[in-house]
């Protein structure tokens, strides 16, 4: 596959709503729910990882009264984590505020939020003992990885990997940051990992390739061809 092409996102139909047409977040697997795509963060889909030491929000969602309330029924938030900058949202203090819950992004765009104390990491984080921060630059230079250890593993990707007609890629956009380190980074997955640790990748856009699944399975398996 030819990694060097200029690729537009294709505008989702799916834009913030608030409590008129509410779509609700979708469970994608037990304990897992992808949110509608963001407008606010140029059509980008957030997770909801359900977990017993504290819930993980993956990304900005689109911010409103119904998407607090489902965070708040669902037990609350305790990490927000951005996978890159293009996943920060101008809601991003008020979604802090509202769910009280600790920001955390690679160390080389916090800049991006001031005052508001994220936490930061270098290569690796491990934030619970099966739910760890991967360091992936090139799409941009913080753009990071969370894995999460169960179901055979599950990549939330960020942009740093995309769904494509043919499974998943990284992508060579306008606003890609550095190409050469993006295509290190995945192959630093795939030696990484294996089809026994790797079987689920939760993008975080172009969610509409996925037709309404809202992960890609036989992950590996994708990111080895791709």
């Amino acid at each position: 596959m030819n990694y060097n092409i200029n690729f537009t996102e294709k505008k989702t139909q799916e834009t913030n709503q608030g409590s008129h047409g509410y779509k609700s977040p979708k469970l994608i697997l037990d304990n897992i729910f992808a949110f509608p795509p963001n407008r606010d963060t140029l059509g980008g889909t957030s997770y909801l990882l359900v977990h017993p030491q504290g819930n993980i929000l993956v990304d900005s969602p689109s911010w409103h009264e119904e998407n607090k309330q489902f965070c708040l029924d669902n037990g609350g938030v305790r990490y927000l984590f951005l996978t890159q900058r293009d996943g920060i949202s101008k809601s991003i203090k008020q979604i802090k505020q509202d769910l009280q819950c600790d920001l955390i992004i690679q160390e080389q765009e916090a800049y991006l939020l001031p005052h508001l104390s994220p936490i930061t990491f270098e290569k690796n984080y491990l934030l619970y003992d099966d739910c760890e921060l991967i360091w992936t630059s090139g799409y941009s230079p913080a753009s990071s990885c969370l894995y999460y250890f169960a179901f055979g593993g599950v990549l939330f990707s960020g942009r740093h990997l995309l769904p494509i007609k043919e499974g998943i890629a990284p992508l060579k956009l306008k606003k890609t940051f550095h190409w050469r380190r993006q295509l290190r980074s995945v192959q630093f997955l795939v030696d990484r990992f294996s089809d026994d640790t790797l079987n689920y990748i939760c993008p975080g856009a172009n969610t509409g390739y996925l037709r309404g699944k809202g992960y890609l399975d036989r992950a590996y398996h994708l990111i080895k061809e791709c």
